[in-house]
């Protein structure tokens, strides 16, 4: 059974789009290059997948009962990451059909329990943790750092708590789903004797904030990740992008309750439960810009540790509409800025901190695990592009359609079906030594495209 089916949920995602800037439907690539980019998406989720039986990366069988869609293709990341899944989502490349048994193992896989789970490595679990990813034999993991070992996972490189970010992706997962289906019947399917709308609200009461602010907040010691994208990079204090995270994760769950209450018994909850949901986004739009806006307008990473300027959560804010408008005016204005200086892109791609405002000579951040210019510490990512592209837009729409032109002018140069030798796209890059990592890398398209067809949409 569905409840209220696409076109109300339509209706809804309009209401909540009225307050952002209306944006012209204009292409911002030409048929074939928007082709070459929606065909390469499709065949890199293709490559990503592993079907039930089948191993990859030396790892394996999967013995989950359903296909999992791995972060990328050949032979990295073998295992289930909940954040890359999620954020390849909206883009359409994956059906409804194949998003249900993986939202369910997903739930299935929550920890929820009467007190933390303590680990030997010194981290805990907490009650309503999300996975980090889930192995090809279903076991939850909760931290970066092992693929399989539960024994052992976490420790002090990982932070005391989980990723903080899968808690938010959990709900995106849910209002994903029910977008493409429209079948609510999912609000109250109880997964391991939980209804998946209790455990979504046991994720996003995980991620600890503080006291006085909704942001969510970490000290150095009771640290988790904020971003698994930035897990190799030490944060501590309000965490930028998990806080823009909640603020999405709010926004989608509040319309998941909107959607519940034109059906449920328990209508006045649900409503009830909306308008705490609207209030929390509405505490978190305030609170970004004033806890992370800095002078020259991108916002800082952090409060506490590795508090550089954040280009690829500042355009995320911009993204998911977490700002105030003078603070969001600001923010695409240094982009547009720090984009036509040349201090944050390169063929197409993002670098995490620009690269006049390093920590050091030696590092972009003040705490990496990586060298610089690679990985997290410098490379060049295409996933964060359309966010950039997007708030590039709000200022100067050929400065997005040029970075969307630089993007696919390097992922045709590099396309991985022209053989072994080639890999794009790439999860990251950088000129220095010709470097690149990690092949046929999924969110570095599907996020990508995901923008373009918001932009081209007009939302």
């Amino acid at each position: 059974m569905t409840f209220g089916g696409r076109a109300l949920w339509l209706g809804l995602a309009a209401i909540g789009c009225a307050c952002r800037t209306e944006l012209p439907a204009q292409p911002l690539l030409v048929p074939e290059d928007r082709a070459f980019l929606e065909g390469l998406a499709r065949d890199v989720v293709e490559a990503s997948r592993v079907p039930v039986g089948e191993s990859a990366g030396g790892q394996g069988p999967n013995s989950t009962g359903r296909t999992l869609i791995r972060p990328g293709g050949r032979e990295d990341y073998p295992a289930f990451w909940i954040r890359d899944y999620a954020m390849s989502l909206d883009c359409g490349v994956v059906p409804g059909s194949e998003q249900l048994p993986l939202l369910l193992l997903t739930a299935a896989a929550q920890s929820i329990t009467a007190a933390p789970r303590e680990l030997a490595s010194g981290s805990c679990v907490p009650s309503g943790s999300i996975p980090d990813h889930i192995t090809f034999r279903g076991v939850p993991i909760f931290f970066p750092g092992t693929l399989d070992d539960d024994e052992h996972q976490g420790g002090e490189l990982w932070g005391r708590l989980p990723p903080l970010d899968d808690a938010f992706y959990f709900v995106h997962m849910a209002r994903e789903y029910v977008r493409a289906t429209g079948d609510l019947s999912i609000w109250t399917r109880e997964v391991d004797g939980h209804a998946l709308a209790e455990r979504l609200w046991f994720a996003v009461s995980m991620p600890p904030r503080g006291a006085e602010s909704p942001l969510v907040r970490v000290a150095a010691d009771e640290r988790g990740v904020g971003f698994g994208f930035d897990d190799s990079v030490t944060h501590t204090g309000e965490l930028l992008f998990a806080s823009a995270l909640a603020y999405q994760a709010f926004e989608e769950l509040g319309e998941l309750c909107r959607l519940a209450a034109e059906r449920s018994p328990a209508r006045e909850r649900e409503l009830a439960d909306a308008e705490r949901c609207a209030a929390i986004a509405a505490e978190l739009r305030t609170a970004l810009g004033a806890t992370f806006a800095t002078p020259s307008g991108l916002l800082r990473a952090s409060t506490g540790t590795s508090s550089q300027p954040d280009v690829w959560g500042t355009a995320f804010a911009v993204y998911v509409g977490a700002l105030e408008p003078d603070v969001e005016a600001r923010a695409c204005a240094a982009l547009a800025r720090e984009y036509t200086n040349g201090h944050i892109a390169w063929r197409g791609s993002i670098r995490h901190v620009p690269t006049n405002a390093d920590a050091r000579a030696d590092s972009a951040w003040e705490r990496s695990l990586a060298p610089l210019n690679r990985y997290q510490n410098g490379a060049y990512w295409s996933t964060p592009t359309g966010w950039v592209a997007y708030a590039l837009a709000k200022q100067d729409r050929e400065l997005a359609a040029r970075l969307f032109r630089e993007l696919v002018a390097d992922l045709r140069a590099g396309d991985f079906r022209k053989g072994a030798e080639f890999g794009a796209p790439w999860e990251c890059q950088h000129p220095d030594g010709d470097h690149r990592q990690n092949p046929i890398y999924m969110t570095s398209v599907t996020c990508p495209l995901a923008a373009l067809q918001r932009l081209e949409s007009g939302r």
